[in-house]
C-alpha cells in the first residue's frame, strides 16, 4: 500500500520533475551562450522558470532575443534528455518499492517507514518555495543629487528600504553635480533604476530625457500600497500634485514625475528688521516701493536673488496672480500671443521696476559659487528681501547674522489691486528610466518615499514630502513656512510642458536667465519680452 501511495506520489509530480530536468540542461548549455556577460541575470532566470513549474510549462518568454532563440532551438535535445533521465528515475523508483515489501515489519503499530519517506519528501518541497526568495536577490541603483538636505538622509532610505525588502540592495549614488556624475555611464547604457534629479537645473537631464521620451511611465504607482502600511500612493499624496505639468510633463494626464520634498516658495526677511524700524510688511506692490523707498535712505535695498535659478518660482507666482490659472497654463503650454499680453506685460515690467531695487553686487555673485552671498545679505541687513524656498534657513544656520535676527517669510503680492498673495509650491522630482533594469522594484522605492517611515526621515533633514497631514507634525519655522496657504496666499503649481529638442532654445535661460542683464541695464525689458515670445512659438511648434 505504501509503494502505491508512493508511486502515486511521484505520477503526480512527474510533471514538474521533468520540466525542472530539462531545465538543469539549458542551464548548462545556457552557460556558453555569448549573451551571458551582457544583461542577463540568471537568478532572474531561474525565477521565472520555477514561477511557471505549478502550471505544467516551460516556455519561458525572455526579454533578450538571443537567449529565447537558444531556448528554442535546444528544446528538442532537452525533451530527450529529460526523459531519458525521468524514465531511469522512474524505474528506479518502481525498483525500490520491490525491495521495501518485504523488509517491512509485521507491527502495524511501526509507522517508522512511513515517517521516512514524509522526511524524505520535505527537502524538495521546501526547495521549490525557496527559490523564488533566491532569486528576489537584486541590486537597485539610486541616484539623488546632494542639495541643502545634505545626503545623510539618503543613508537611512537605503537602510529603512533595504529592511522591508529582504534580499534587495540599494548600491546609493548621491553627489552634488548628479548628472556629471551618471551621465558617462548613461552614455554607454549602464542607467541607474532611480533617479531624484529636479527640472530647472543647468545640466537639463531630466528635461533632455521628458523631451527623448526617456522615462517610465509612474501612473501605476499611484494605486500601489505604500510598502509597510495599507494605504495607496494617491491616497497618501496631497490632492493636486499628481494634476500639473510638475509630474505630467506630456500635459496627457500620465504620471512619469513623483513629486517629492515640496517647498512653499516666497519672499524671505528679517522680521527683526522691520520690527526694529517699525516698517509694516507691505502686502500689495505699491507698499513694497515705498517700503523700497524708505530703506534706500538708510542704505539697504529692497531686494535680492541667490541666482536667476529662483526667479522660475517668483515669476511662476507672478503670472499666476496677473492673469490667473488659466492664463497660468497657457503660458505653460505657449499659447500663441500669450507672452504679448496685457497680463505678461505687468509681470515684465514688474520685475524690471524691481531691478532698480536690487543690491548693487547681486549680478556679481548671482552663481553656484557665491549665491550664498546674496543670502548673506539679508542675514547682515543690506537687503531685505530674498526669493528662496523653505531650506534657506537650513542652508545658512551657520551664517552669521545681525543682533535680533529673525526669520521672516511671506507671500508675493499681488499682482493686481484686491488680490490674493501667491506663493509657488516648488517640488522636485523622482523618475526612472525607461531603459532601467529593475524596473518594478524602482517602483517600489518609488512608492516607499511617500511612507510615514521615509517622510519622518526626510523631515529629519529638512525635506518635506508632499502626504497628507505631514504640516502637523511641524514646529517652529517650519511651521511658519507651510502655514502661508493658510495664511490666503494661492497655492502656485505647475511649470513648462515638455516639446522635442529645439536647438538653442531653453526656455529656462530666455525668460528667468536674462534676469542678470535686466538689472545690470544690458537688455530692456521690451527686447526680453520679445525674446520669450520667440521661444515660446518654437516650442509650441515642437509640442508633441
Amino acid at each position: 500500500m505504501d509503494c502505491i501511495k508512493k508511486c502515486g506520489f511521484f505520477v503526480e509530480k512527474a510533471n514538474s520533475i521533468l520540466i525542472l530536468v530539462e531545465f538543469a540542461f539549458f542551464l548548462v548549455e545556457y552557460k556558453d551562450v555569448s549573451c551571458y556577460n551582457a544583461h542577463i541575470n540568471k537568478k532572474e532566470i531561474i525565477h521565472r522558470a520555477f514561477c511557471t513549474i505549478s502550471s505544467g510549462q516551460m516556455n519561458l518568454n525572455f526579454r533578450f532575443m538571443n537567449l529565447t532563440k537558444f531556448w528554442e532551438e535546444t528544446k528538442m535535445k532537452r525533451k530527450l534528455m529529460a526523459l531519458l533521465l525521468t524514465g531511469a528515475m522512474t524505474a528506479t523508483v518502481f525498483a525500490g518499492c520491490g525491495k521495501t515489501e518485504e523488509p517491512a515489519p509485521a507491527n502495524e503499530d511501526n509507522d517508522t517507514p512511513v515517517s521516512t519517506e514524509s522526511n524524505e519528501e520535505e527537502p524538495a518541497a521546501n526547495n521549490e518555495t525557496e527559490a523564488p526568495v533566491e532569486a528576489e536577490e537584486q541590486t537597485l541603483k539610486v541616484a539623488a543629487i546632494e542639495t541643502a538636505y545634505g545626503a545623510g538622509m539618503w543613508d537611512q532610505i537605503k537602510a529603512a528600504f533595504e529592511e522591508l525588502h529582504p534580499g534587495v540592495t540599494v548600491e546609493l549614488t548621491v553627489d552634488k553635480q548628479l548628472e556629471d556624475v551618471i551621465s558617462p555611464s548613461m552614455r554607454a547604457g549602464d542607467y541607474p533604476d532611480v533617479v531624484h534629479l529636479a527640472v530647472g537645473r543647468d545640466a537639463g537631464l531630466t528635461e533632455t530625457l521628458t523631451k527623448e521620451k526617456s522615462l517610465l511611465e509612474l501612473t501605476d504607482v499611484l494605486d500601489m500600497t505604500v510598502p509597510g502600511e495599507s494605504v495607496t500612493v494617491k491616497d497618501k499624496v496631497i490632492p493636486g500634485f499628481f494634476d500639473t505639468y510638475g509630474t505630467n510633463p506630456y500635459g496627457d494626464g500620465k504620471t512619469y514625475y513623483a513629486p517629492m520634498f515640496y517647498s512653499p516658495c516666497g519672499l524671505f526677511y528679517n522680521a527683526g528688521l522691520l520690527k526694529e524700524k517699525n516698517w509694516e510688511v507691505p502686502t500689495t506692490w505699491d507698499e513694497m516701493w515705498a517700503l523700497g523707498d524708505k530703506a534706500k535712505e538708510e542704505g539697504i535695498a529692497l531686494f535680492t536673488y541667490p541666482t536667476t535659478g529662483y526667479f522660475d518660482a517668483f515669476t511662476y507666482a507672478l503670472l499666476n496672480s496677473s492673469g490667473g490659472p488659466d492664463f497660468f497654463t497657457k503660458c505653460m503650454t505657449y499659447e500663441d500671443g500669450i507672452w504679448e499680453s496685457a497680463e505678461a506685460k505687468a509681470v515684465f515690467d514688474l520685475v524690471g521696476k524691481l531691478a532698480s531695487y536690487t543690491e548693487s553686487t547681486t549680478v556679481a555673485n548671482a552663481n553656484d559659487q557665491n549665491f550664498t552671498k546674496n543670502q548673506q545679505l539679508i542675514l547682515d541687513n543690506k537687503a531685505i528681501f530674498c526669493p528662496n524656498g523653505t531650506w534657506l534657513p537650513d542652508e545658512m544656520k551657520d551664517a552669521p547674522r545681525a543682533d535680533g535676527f529673525e526669520w521672516g517669510f511671506m507671500a508675493l503680492p499681488a499682482v493686481n489691486a484686491g488680490g490674493e498673495g501667491s506663493s509657488y509650491t516648488f517640488f522636485e522630482q523622482m523618475w526612472v528610466p525607461a531603459e532601467a533594469a529593475n524596473q518594478d522594484m524602482a517602483k517600489e522605492f518609488v512608492a516607499f518615499m511617500y511612507s510615514d517611515k521615509a517622510a519622518e526621515i526626510f523631515k529629519e533633514g529638512g525635506a518635506i514630502q508632499p502626504i497628507v497631514g505631514m504640516s502637523d507634525k511641524l514646529e517652529g519655522d517650519q511651521k511658519m513656512f507651510y502655514s502661508v496657504y493658510d495664511n490666503g496666499a494661492t497655492a502656485v503649481m505647475g511649470s513648462f510642458a515638455a516639446t522635442a529638442p529645439v536647438e538653442g532654445v531653453v526656455m529656462s535661460d530666455i525668460l528667468f536667465g536674462t534676469v542678470n542683464s535686466i538689472v545690470s541695464g544690458e537688455k530692456t525689458v521690451e527686447d526680453w519680452q520679445a525674446d520669450v515670445e520667440s521661444a515660446s512659438d518654437q516650442l509650441r511648434a515642437a509640442m508633441e
